[in-house]
């Protein structure tokens, strides 16, 4: 059954739970440039939203047996990196003057040299860099700090940066992939901001679902947070460059070299934990998924709105 209706809103929640012992709770608006606009609705409907779900879970907890909660790769803010002279460093957010410098890369706090990424395992320090990745990182702890306080069992997930068919194409601030395929669809080079050479974890669609539907069951999984991810990195510029490919295009991107607020430089997960506690490990490679993204993006219409996007976080000052 299909019910129609607001996470906040008591009475649906109440029907859509009738008779459930298990939820999937993936609802929520997404996107770091849109809640940077628009933050009390992120708020709201990310924190408030989980939070009346909680609450009417928890009058359940006799019924309900488990949930799953859709964390996100944004509540590390930066992900982990090393110093060749200091070791691990978990750095805070980027410094406004140093992206004005063009100075891409994250720094040492203790030498200032720039730093080189590692895998994020789950132990590192939740930094978030957006009220999307505050909102998120609410959502985890609300149902990992309350399933454990009222016996609920509870698993949440990081997803790292899905990608797929049926992803929406009409929201330009969510989905690098997504955000790509879009502009190539309205015969426009996709934007990558900075230097292009961020990079990122790419994880398909199907590959969620497997570990998504995992997590419901593995008896080791509840109280932990899991990266869901390949543990394999890309930079940005190279996967605008590769989706191209896969649509038939010989289409370069536009590196801007400008930069926006709430945008990390690297993350790409360590998959230890998933593979440990959910048996998963994503099978499907990014040669493999473009082509398939592709195929679908090649039957869709769409009004492209980066541009219009760009523009309004412009006329906020967070692109500079």
């Amino acid at each position: 059954e299909l019910v129609v209706g607001d996470l906040r809103d008591r009475e649906a929640l109440d029907h859509a739970l009738d008779g459930v012992d298990r939820v999937f709770h993936l609802g929520g608006v997404v996107g770091n440039g849109e809640s940077m606009v628009n933050i009390s609705k992120a708020v709201e409907v990310n924190s408030g939203g989980t939070a009346a779900l909680l609450e009417a879970l928890i009058e359940r907890r006799d019924k309900v047996r488990r949930l799953v909660v859709a964390s996100s790769m944004v509540v590390y803010g930066e992900g982990a990196y090393s110093c060749a002279e200091h070791g691990p460093v978990f750095p805070p957010l980027r410094e406004v003057a140093r992206l004005k410098r063009r100075a891409w890369e994250p720094a040492c706090p203790a030498c200032h040299r720039d730093l080189e990424p590692e895998p994020t395992t789950e132990h590192t320090p939740l930094r978030p860099s957006s009220v999307y990745g505050i909102t998120k990182r609410d959502q985890e702890e609300l149902a990992l700090v309350l399933g454990h306080a009222y016996g609920l069992e509870t698993v949440a997930l990081r997803y790292l940066n899905t990608y797929g068919p049926r992803q929406a194409l009409g929201n330009p601030y969510t989905g690098v992939a997504a955000i790509f395929a879009a502009r190539l669809l309205a015969g426009k080079r996709p934007r990558v901001f900075e230097d292009g050479e961020q990079v990122r974890d790419l994880v398909h669609v199907s590959d969620v679902v497997g570990a998504t539907r995992a997590a419901m069951h593995a008896p080791g999984a509840p109280g932990h947070a899991i990266n869901v991810a390949t543990g394999r990195r890309v930079r940005v510029a190279e996967l605008a460059r590769r989706l191209a490919t896969a649509m038939g295009l010989e289409t370069e991107p536009e590196v801007t070299g400008e930069f926006r607020a709430g945008d990390i430089r690297h993350c790409f997960a360590s998959v230890d934990r998933a593979r440990e506690l959910l048996g998963f490990e994503a099978k499907k490679t990014l040669d493999e998924g473009l082509p398939e993204l592709a195929e679908w993006v090649g039957g869709q219409t769409v009004t492209e709105r980066g541009d219009d996007a760009v523009a309004e976080l412009r006329a906020r000052g967070l692109v500079g």
